[in-house]
């Protein structure tokens, strides 16, 4: 089982994530904005941190910023999951440091995939 931090604004969004989770035997904590996140990644320091960009106070480009700056929380696996689609958002946050990217609306098994890699080796 991981631990996996759901950054992510939008409640029917965070709710749908963290029972796919959930089911999936993975631990789902979850923050509603970027600041909560940052605070909630240096507390728990998960094994795989799900964030969205375009969030109130803090979005997600300053929240991987930060955590890139803290060398408690910058080698957490970090992966995007957003409706920015621009291949500029993508190239942006992948030079960043993200190790992934999932545009919403996305399937089930698309979001399994993509944490898959880095969260097997906490089974």
């Amino acid at each position: 089982m991981a631990l996996v931090l759901l950054i992510e604004d939008n409640l029917e969004i965070r709710e749908n994530v963290t029972e796919i989770l959930d089911l999936a035997g993975h631990d789902v904590f979850v923050a509603e904005n970027g600041t909560t996140g940052l605070l909630l990644a240096a507390e728990k320091l998960p094994h795989l941190i799900l964030c969205d960009i375009l969030m109130p106070e803090t979005n997600g480009y300053d929240v991987i910023k930060g955590l890139k700056e803290n060398p408690d929380t910058s080698c957490i696996p970090f992966i995007f999951v957003t409706a920015s689609a621009e291949k500029t958002d993508v190239m942006k946050g992948l030079g960043m440091g993200a190790d992934g990217y999932i545009r919403k609306p996305f399937e089930l098994e698309e979001l399994l995939e993509t944490i898959e890699p880095f969260i097997a080796k906490y089974r």
